[in-house]
C-alpha cells in the first residue's frame, strides 16, 4: 500500500509517526513528540476537533482528504518548517493566535504566570492601569494580559513591523483594539513618556553558542526574535537599563530568558533576581521591582 492508497486517519497517523521519526525532527513549538504532532496536524488539515481523534481513527477519508493531509505532513518533514507555519496557529493555553513566518512560534512561560498576575509582587491587580510588553512578536502575551488585567492599558512593541502585522491581527480577533496599542520601535525608543505598573517581555536571548547549534526547526523561525548576542544578554541589558525610570513606584519587571540563568545571574550580579516558578523550573523567568533598578 502506497500512500496515496491510505484510506483511514489510522493510515495516515501511523505513516507520520514513521516519517517523522525516520526524519529526526526536532518538537519544541507545542508538541513533544511525533505522534501528538501528526496527530494534531491530520486533525488540524481535516478540520476535526483537536481534543477528538479516536472517534474518527478509522474513519473513511476521501481522497483529497488523504493528499491534504500527506501535503501537510510532506512539509513538516521534509522543509522541516514549524507545524505552526503549517496550521497558520498556534496556541498558549486556551488562546488560539495566527502565526506565520514573519514571527517566531509563541512558546513563553510567563504565558504560565500572567493568569496569577504576578501576585504578591503586584499587590493590586485591578489598580494595573498600565503595562508595557516589549518583543511582542505575534501580540499574544499583550492579548493574555489584557484579560488578566481588566483596567489596564497596554502598549505592545517590536522593531519589526512585519511581526506587528501579525500581532494586530490577533489584536483584531480579540476585539482588544481600544485596550491595546502597537508600536513600532527599538526597545524604548519610541514608548510614551509615562509609567508603567509592570513591564513584561520575552525578548531575544539565545546566546550564540546555542545559535549555533538550533534545530532547523528554529533556524526557519526569524532570527532576529532569536538571537540575544555573545551571552544572550545583549537586549536583556538594555531592558534593565531602561525600566527604572519607566516603572511606577511599585512596578515590577518580568523577564524571560529560557536556559541562561547562569548568564542573567552574570550580567546582572548587582541585583538580586527573583525567580518564578513554571513547568520548566525555576530558572526561565526572572523578576525585579522598581525599588531595586533605583
Amino acid at each position: 500500500m502506497t500512500p496515496e492508497n491510505f484510506s483511514t486517519i489510522r493510515d495516515l497517523l501511523r505513516y507520520a509517526v514513521t516519517r517523522f521519526n525516520s526524519a529526526q525532527l526536532f518538537f519544541g513549538h507545542g508538541s513533544s513528540n511525533a505522534f501528538d504532532e501528526a496527530a494534531y496536524l491530520i486533525l488540524h488539515t481535516l478540520r476535526l476537533p483537536l481534543d477528538k481523534l479516536d472517534p474518527f481513527l478509522d474513519a473513511r477519508l476521501l481522497p483529497e482528504e488523504v493528499a491534504a493531509v500527506l501535503k501537510a505532513l510532506e512539509r513538516r518533514a521534509s522543509e522541516r518548517v514549524p507545524a505552526a507555519y503549517i496550521t497558520n496557529e498556534a496556541w498558549l493555553g486556551d488562546y488560539r493566535f495566527y502565526v506565520d513566518e514573519r514571527v517566531i512560534v509563541p512558546r513563553s512561560f510567563i504565558a504560565e504566570l500572567i493568569p496569577d498576575q504576578f501576585v504578591p509582587w503586584v499587590e493590586d491587580p485591578n489598580a494595573v492601569a498600565n503595562i508595557l510588553e516589549l518583543c511582542t512578536g505575534s501580540g499574544c502575551l499583550p492579548v493574555m494580559l489584557a484579560d488578566a488585567f481588566p483596567n489596564a492599558h497596554v502598549d505592545a512593541v517590536d522593531i519589526s513591523p512585519e511581526a506587528l502585522a501579525v500581532a494586530r491581527r490577533n489584536v483584531d480577533d480579540y476585539h482588544l483594539q481600544d485596550r491595546i496599542t502597537l508600536i513600532e520601535s527599538d526597545l524604548y525608543a519610541n514608548v510614551p513618556k509615562k509609567k508603567y505598573d509592570l513591564i513584561v517581555t520575552n525578548p531575544p536571548y539565545v546566546n550564540s553558542g546555542s545559535m549555533s547549534k538550533l534545530p532547523q526547526e528554529y533556524l526557519n523561525e526569524p532570527q532576529i526574535a532569536l538571537a540575544g548576542g555573545a551571552d544572550g544578554m545583549d537586549l536583556v541589558r538594555r531592558i534593565v537599563a531602561g525600566a527604572g525610570e519607566r516603572l511606577t513606584e511599585d512596578g515590577v519587571l518580568v523577564v524571560e530568558i529560557g536556559n541562561e540563568r547562569e548568564f542573567a545571574e552574570a550580567a546582572f550580579s548587582d541585583l538580586e533576581l527573583t525567580w518564578l516558578s513554571t513547568s520548566a523550573g525555576d530558572d526561565m523567568v526572572f523578576l525585579v521591582t522598581a525599588d531595586q533598578l533605583k
